[in-house]
């Protein structure tokens, strides 16, 4: 159902609201992707564990070939 308007003052107030509404979208819009990108972004601890283990698994590795020799 399309609304009726009987003056100009009315479809200015009307289109205000709906270019606030939209503006609220994009805003919630943007504040989504920053709450999706920051879920999905590796944890800052957790490369420093993988550093950490590959270079155990290397030296322990190089430790098993030397030692059997």
């Amino acid at each position: 159902m399309k609304p009726t308007f009987s003056n100009f003052q009315q479809i200015d107030i009307r289109l205000r609201q709906l270019d606030l509404e939209r503006q609220i979208a994009k805003e919630e819009l943007k504040l989504l992707k920053t709450e999706i990108s920051q879920e999905f972004q590796p944890y800052s601890w957790v490369e420093p564990l993988v550093k950490g283990a590959s270079k155990y698994g290397i030296f322990y590795m190089l430790k098993a070939l030397f030692s059997k020799r």
